[in-house]
Order: structure tokens, then sequence, then C-alpha cells
């Protein structure tokens, strides 16, 4: 494969929106890896996903330590995509990753403690061939390490230059604000919190995203398709070959229940009117929002990645098309 050469308009299309009280911009969708970019996928089309998406002003990445499958991979994965020509664009990359979760045996490889984070960082590097990332995030709040040392560690890689900025995920308003404040102390901003939010899962609006607008931090919507729920693509039940029904995945058939579907299919209805799909209207939705900095999107195709793109032509909302959306996710069934 030739050196990659990005397209030289990749900026002209993108919006990208400030992250917080911070210099950095993220564009409104970022690309994450959690999915399609492990050992067991096809280099020659992820690659060409990670090409698509920058030369299309995606310039934020996201990767963990363990996003695969096998643990490890994608970050080696996206390793060899900076090696084939993306890494000359280095200094126009977002690049982040994070620990938390489950790596590696013994009580060393999973949680909180400094031991654990400090560790994979320094793993990630060496497999993405990068001397820093941009931003770390603690992946998970962790109930036995006291909030200081988890905090602490992330401290620590800014002032060694391992990583620019810091984020949290997955931590509720308390556990937040309780991070923030020993982050304050050593006098380091917290960038960025990842909450998994969509149409579907709204947990964060009632007091999450008030406290990140009041501190300055950026929110970054993960999930927000849960899963593919949000697309036309259990509309007319579950595919054999989708995710929910896969017995090991993080979708379970359990979860995509019947009142769920009338939801979606009603949500689909709305999606239509408006010339959309309905993975556009959810994205959509959720940047209507100015307390989301940007929506962090997986995609197994070129095309998929193309089509959610072309919901930033069509962001806005009539009070209508709101009042009607609300309607259907406040739905009750006996």
């Amino acid at each position: 494969m030739d050196i990659y050469k990005a397209n030289v308009n990749r900026y002209t299309d993108m919006q990208y929106r400030r992250c917080g009280r911070s210099g950095i911009l993220l564009p409104a969708i970022s690309l994450g890896l959690w999915h399609n970019f492990g050992s067991v996928d096809v280099f020659s089309n992820f690659i060409q996903i990670a090409h698509t998406a920058f030369d299309h002003g995606i310039t934020h990445f996201d990767l963990a330590n363990n996003y695969g499958p096998v643990y490890g991979s994608a970050e080696e994965n996206f390793g060899r995509i900076l090696k084939k020509g993306l890494g000359n664009y280095r200094d126009e990359l977002i690049i982040s990753t994070k620990a938390g979760y489950d790596m590696w045996p013994g009580p060393y490889g999973d949680l909180g403690s400094r031991k654990y984070l400090m560790a994979s960082l320094d793993q990630s590097l060496k497999r993405m061939g990068l001397e820093y990332v941009d931003i770390f995030y603690s992946h998970r709040p962790d109930p036995d390490t006291p909030i200081e040392e988890t905090m602490g560690a992330l401290v620590d890689m800014v002032r060694q230059g391992k990583a620019l900025y810091v984020g949290i995920s997955n931590y509720d308003d308390e556990q937040t604000r309780a991070a923030l404040d020993v982050l304050k102390e050593y006098k380091v901003h917290c960038l960025i919190h990842q909450p998994r939010y969509s149409m579907l899962d709204r947990w964060s609006e009632a007091k999450l995203l008030p406290l990140l607008k009041e501190e300055g931090v950026g929110a970054i919507a993960f999930s927000p398709l849960e899963q593919g729920v949000l697309t036309n693509k259990y509309l007319k039940g579950i595919p054999e070959n989708s995710r929910a029904a896969k017995a090991t995945g993080h979708l379970q058939k359990d979860w995509i229940t019947e009142e769920t579907l009338i939801k979606v299919k009603k949500l689909n209805e709305i999606a239509q009117e408006r010339g959309q799909s309905l993975a556009q209207v959810a994205i959509a939705w959720l940047l209507k929002d100015e307390r989301v900095t940007s929506v962090l999107l997986g995609a197994s195709s070129v095309s998929q990645l193309e089509d959610n793109l072309a919901t930033l032509k069509n962001l806005h909302f009539t009070s209508e098309e709101l009042k009607a959306i609300e309607s259907v996710l406040s739905l009750k069934f006996v």
C-alpha cells in the first residue's frame, strides 16, 4: 500500500467544538476503535476507515488498552496505521487511550491502582509507537482504591509528558466531583468525561452534564447508537449476524425488548420525515446539546462512517420534532 496522503480539503465540512474550558477543539464526530480494529478484523478495511475519517476532518481517535480482540490489538493496529502514513500528521491528531478494565492476569491488571495505570500507559505507548498520548482516561472508578491514588497517577502522567491531558470515563456525578476535586489540588484540569449517553440511556442528563458544564469539562458520548439498536439494523427483528445474535457480545438479545423496538420504530418514522436515517437522528439529537463536545462512533465500513458523517448536514430540530421525540422516549408500557 502506498504511503497515505491526507485530503487537502479535510477541514472543510467538519464542525469543531471547544472541549470545556480548554484550548482544545474536538470534531463533533470522533472515531472509536472499540470494535472492528482488533486482531480478528481485516486490516485493509479498518485502515481505509481510519483514512476516510481523517480525510473528513475527524482528528480524534479513541482507544483503550484492552480494545480488540485480542486485548491490545486495536492499539497495535493503530500503531501500524500511523506507520503507514497517518503518523505524518501526528500534530493534527488527538489520540486517546484508557485503562481501568481487565487487561492482564493478577491483582495489578485491572481497576485504578497507580501500579496498573502507569504500567498500562507505558504498554499503550509501545503498542502505538508513540512518545505521548493526547488524552489518558481513567476508564472506570475503582471503589477500593483511594481516588487520590488514581487521580495522582493521571497527574504524574501529565508531569512526565506521557499524556497532555487527562479524562475520566464511566464516573457518576458524585465520583466525578471527587475526582475533579483531587485534580484541582494538583492544579491539573480534567479535560473531558466520557459517559455512556444516547436517546435510550439518559442517566447523565440529571446531574452529570450540569456538573461538567459548571466545571468546564468537556463531554464525549460513547455508545450513542446503543450498539446498533438506534440504527435500521433491528427494525425487523434481530439479524443473524448482528451483535445481539452473538452469545458473547456486549449487546444481548434480552436487552432488545418489544418495548424498545416500538420506540425505535417510532423514532425511525420521525427520522424519515426529516430525510435522515435513524442513526443520523440519534447522533444529531446528542449534538443539539452544547454540553456535548463530541459523539464517539465506531464503524465497520467506510460507507457506514460516511453515512454517520452526513449527519452534520442537518443538526437542527424544530420544536415540534423535539416534542415528538420526547413523547416517544417517555412512552411507558404496562
